[in-house]
Parts: structure tokens; sequence; C-alpha cells
């Protein structure tokens, strides 16, 4: 099981680091071809890897320079070829607009093991809402 842990954490750090960098191709050499993805902005869901890779596309071109990110409270569960994991995300850096942002998500991921490698097929990154207004609540802390 710790081997199981400790490859998957690699993953989810060297996603980070293809994050970081805006390598769309090292990027999508994480997710499954059949990836399903509930990201923050609409639609519902990309499904597939060429869904992916345009919302990874648009996302990396409204990025004035590096994407910062910094996983945080990870949490993995796995058994045989299936994991399951939650964490925070802290993402951050300029804008393509000049503005300087930086926030924190919840995502969670589902990953397989296929011929030794896991890949993750099917992401969920979100914000909590404010009721009644209907704003996204992007200032919130991770639990010290």
């Amino acid at each position: 099981m710790t081997d199981t842990m400790t490859e998957i954490s690699a993953l989810l750090e060297h996603r980070s680091e293809a994050i970081r960098s805006k390598d769309l191709e090292r990027l999508m050499s994480f997710y499954s071809d059949d990836i399903v993805y509930f990201d923050l902005v609409p639609p519902l869901l990309y499904a597939g890897s060429d869904a992916l890779r345009g919302r990874f596309a648009d996302w990396f071109g409204r990025w004035a320079g590096p994407i910062g990110q910094e996983i945080s409270d990870l949490h993995i569960e796995a058994g045989g070829d299936v994991a399951a994991v939650h964490m925070l995300i802290r993402t951050s850096g300029t804008l393509a607009t000049g503005r300087e942002v930086g926030y924190w998500v919840r995502a969670s991921d589902t990953l397989r093991r296929a011929d030794g490698a896991w890949s993750i097929t099917h992401e969920h990154v979100s914000l909590p809402v404010e009721f009644p207004s209907g704003t996204a609540a992007m200032d919130l802390l991770p639990p010290a």
C-alpha cells in the first residue's frame, strides 16, 4: 500500500509541475483517454481527452506566466488497481489581464492502474458557493 500511495503522490506532484510550466502534453499524460472531468467552469462536464485538452489549452492561455500549484490535505484510498483521492489545491499567479490571483479549490480524483501505471479517470474540481448570492467563495483557507 505504501508503494501505491507513493506512486499516486508522485503522479499528482508531476501533474502540478506540468501545470506550473503549462506543459500541455505532459499534463495530458496523467489522464486516461476516457477521462470525465468536472471543472469550475461550464459545461457540466468534459468527456474524453480531446475535450479536456481543449479545456486545459484555454485555461493555460488565460495566465500571463507560470501557474502556481500547491497541494494540501492529500488523502489517498487505494485497493487493487483503483484509487480515490481528495485534496485541496492552491492555484495562484498572474492572469493574462494582469490581475494577481490566489485561491484554494477542492479536488477529488479517481485513478485506475493499467499496465503498471496510474492514470486519472475522473476529476472533480470545485469551490464552495455562498448562498443566496450564488458567488464562489474564493477566499477560504485550509484548516490549520
